[in-house]
């Protein structure tokens, strides 16, 4: 016992156990999220969703993964095979990498990281450059055109959610997950989404479009590109991009909880499970605006940012400056 409490102590071990526990996680976490997601689009059309595999239909998911690792693997005959293939382990990898940082609880952290929170700002930006490789390695038009609205949605959301994050960053003068976190209290008052509201919103409406998600999802936009990016993909190539997606719904989700919701910290026995309560309550949020609100045009996603929300992103920021210096100069 003492040499497996010895070697747990162990920075690589750590790394290791929590990459394990990571994997485990990414994969129970997209069969709940799919069962959830099937649920809540049943219930919002008045209809119950799966049913039969399993309770309740809890096993589908579980079911729908195994036959799609089945399904052959196709590439386009016109296609870049390197950069076709290239393209979903680009899209999943990342993921891992993000949830590193991630202040699950405050007895446990897998690498001294004091630059967290850049550390996910550039590698989830690397989801991007697989979207573009897909629709180039494609070779196919629908693809392109989904590649292209990727790349110009990332630009205009990117702006506003970088300054929130900026915004909240300045006021606690740290860019480490775990010590911003642990600067707020245990009461909501004194969580970032009641003093700063407005940074709040915008990172939640900025996660749903960096994420793909409806009714920002203009990259897939399956009424008038098919599939986009995706077109030509099956089996696991599909699958991927598809884990991949709700990875990064659950990062933005704990990157929202850890900046403005306080992390682990809670009225009352704080540590993971307040922070898990966060991370699906806003990933709740995140499947009901799916299934409620319809696909906004091209031109409404970009006017949406660089109309509405980088102005008042900027304006939220200027504010948080000038609070800190004020409170600097006291």
């Amino acid at each position: 016992m003492n040499a497996l409490l010895l070697l747990l102590t162990h920075p690589a071990a750590r790394l290791v156990l929590w990459l394990v526990l990571v994997f485990a996680f990414i994969g129970f976490n997209a069969i709940i999220l799919v069962w959830v997601e099937r649920k809540v689009a049943g219930y919002v059309q008045l209809r119950p969703g799966p049913l039969h595999v399993g309770p309740q239909g809890l096993l589908q998911p579980l079911v729908d993964g195994i036959k799609l690792m089945g399904k052959q693997l196709v590439t386009p005959a016109q296609g870049d095979k390197v950069l076709f293939w290239a393209a979903p382990l680009l899209a999943f990898a990342p993921a891992i990498v993000c949830f590193l940082p991630l202040p699950f609880d405050a007895r446990f952290k897998p690498l001294p990281m004091n630059l967290g929170l850049v550390l996910i700002l550039a590698f989830s930006g690397l989801g991007v450059l697989s979207l573009c490789l897909a629709g180039w390695g494609s070779n196919n038009k629908w693809s392109l055109l989904g590649a292209a609205r990727s790349v110009a949605q990332a630009v205009a959301y990117e702006v506003p959610l970088l300054l929130c994050v900026l915004a909240v960053a300045i006021c606690t003068g740290s860019l480490d997950l775990y010590a911003i976190a642990g600067h707020q209290g245990a009461w909501p008052w004194q969580w970032y989404a009641v003093k700063n509201p407005l940074a709040f919103f915008i990172f939640l409406v900025c996660a749903v479009a960096e994420t793909n998600r409806a009714p920002f999802d203009l990259p897939e936009g399956e009424s008038e590109l098919t599939g986009g990016f995706h077109t030509e993909y099956s089996g696991m190539g599909f699958g991927l991009f598809f884990m991949a997606e709700y990875a990064n719904m659950v990062i933005v989700a704990a990157v929202a909880a850890a900046l403005f919701l306080g992390g682990w910290q809670g009225p009352f026995l704080p540590g993971i499970w307040w922070f898990l309560l966060k991370i699906y309550s806003i990933l709740f949020f995140i499947i009901w605006l799916r299934w409620t609100f319809p696909r906004v045009r091209f031109d409404q996603l970009l006017n949406i940012s660089w109309k509405w929300l980088t102005p008042l992103a900027l304006f939220d920021f200027a504010l948080a400056v000038i609070v800190v210096s004020i409170r600097s100069m006291k």
